[in-house]
């Protein structure tokens, strides 16, 4: 009987060691990962509901933090929402810069150049469409972000808007666009395929048959196009 009431005894002794290894782990997370954690799991979760559902206790347990954690990091939820915004942001640049590599051809060239900015205004109007949450939620705090400067450095293809403002650059060079024009030429060119975004997204006409849309949105890329002459 000794015997048996020590080994049952055993398996309750190693649970505090399995529960302070996994605080020990916890622990041990690189510095930042908790941070890093937290805007992964909002963006997953401005995926799926958008900016209102950017809560701090769900990305927390998403994490696997206990709640108090995220205030090491941020304030309140509103500083994690303005980081995923901007997270959500990069997204949307990168969707961006990924079209513009698309283009083969050399800088300088006309016929690549006018391509690279029907490329970045589809790759736009593409990432609204497949990604409507991150798309509400990169313009969820307007007042909150500098969208036409550099990002803490890292380069100015971070921003959506530089990234068109690199591509009109371009035609510049290219000449085809004259350069007395290229000064804040990037803004009505941003509205019209934004806008269109909008109208086609959440807007008055989302319910357009995807032929329709395809349509309109040729349209815009064509006048834009057009207009630089």
């Amino acid at each position: 009987m000794v015997t048996d009431s020590r080994s049952a005894a055993e398996p309750r002794l190693a649970e505090p060691r399995q529960a302070g290894a996994r605080q020990g782990e916890r622990r041990r997370r690189p510095r930042g990962a908790v941070r890093d954690g937290l805007i992964a799991a909002g963006l997953e979760l401005a995926r799926t509901g958008g900016p209102d559902a950017v809560v701090l206790r769900e990305a927390t347990r998403m994490v696997g933090v206990v709640p108090n954690a995220a205030y090491r990091h941020f304030a309140d939820r509103d500083e994690l929402l303005a980081a995923v915004c901007a997270a959500a942001m990069h997204k949307l640049a990168d969707r961006m810069a990924a079209g513009v590599a698309g283009v083969r051809g050399g800088r300088g060239d006309p016929g690549p150049a006018r391509e690279r900015l029907r490329a970045i205004g589809l790759a736009y109007l593409e990432f609204a469409r497949q990604e409507p949450g991150l798309f509400a939620t990169a313009f969820a705090l307007p007042q909150q972000h500098a969208y036409g400067g550099a990002d803490n450095g890292i380069g100015p293809e971070r921003t959506p808007l530089d990234q068109l403002r690199i591509v009109l650059d371009e035609l510049v060079d290219a000449g085809v666009l004259d350069r007395p024009r290229r000064e804040g030429i990037e803004y009505p060119i941003w509205s019209a395929v934004h806008g269109l975004a909008v109208l086609t997204g959440p807007g008055p006409l989302r319910d357009l048959p995807d032929a329709a849309r395809h349509q309109l949105e040729e349209l815009t890329l064509s006048f834009i196009g057009e207009g630089l002459a």
